[in-house]
């Protein structure tokens, strides 16, 4: 059995919603990796970039993921960025179950349309949706399934993963 499921996927993919429900069908805690970082930081994820940098955040992040693998069982979500560092998601692989949470540009952006994510305050978060997707899918690409979150309500798209978690990594 792999002890934790992780999803990954672009801002606004829903992975903090889907997450939640994941875990709550599962009983299991879940770990949202950003506000993990705001309690440890005691800042804001914008106040941390915009003061310490892009670097100190993501040593934060892999830091605070890297303690939550460690834990008991749960549903770990990290930022969207995380899986596209080198050397985050190899070794998690061997002991998560790596989701892909999977939409459209133009639903993730309507999504955090108005949001204070750092790297969405640029004027165009459509064109800034559509970089980041080409920076960071081929990571993404390397999870152990891809679920699509678009034409679906959050409550089934986790039945989708709690399904696949239950099949393939023996939840």
């Amino acid at each position: 059995m792999k002890q934790q499921i992780v999803l990954i996927g672009l801002p606004g993919a829903g992975k903090t919603t889907v997450g939640g429900l994941v875990a709550e069908t599962l009983g299991c805690p879940f770990v949202d990796i950003d506000a993990v970082i705001v309690r440890r930081m005691q800042m804001p994820v914008s106040r941390i970039f915009a003061e310490l940098g892009e670097a100190r955040f993501r040593a934060v992040e892999r830091e605070a993921v890297n303690d939550a693998l460690a834990a008991a069982p749960s549903v770990i979500v990290p930022g969207g960025g995380w899986a596209a560092q080198e050397g985050n998601l190899a070794p998690v692989r061997a002991t998560a179950f790596v989701v892909y949470l999977k939409c459209m540009v133009t639903t993730a952006a309507k999504r955090v349309e108005g949001d204070s994510r750092p790297l969405m305050l640029d004027e165009n978060p459509l064109d800034t949706m559509r970089k980041l997707l080409l920076e960071r899918e081929p990571w993404y690409r390397q999870a152990d399934v891809e679920v699509k979150n678009d034409m679906r309500t959050a409550q089934q798209t986790a039945a989708d993963i709690v399904v696949l978690a239950r099949q393939q990594a023996g939840w």
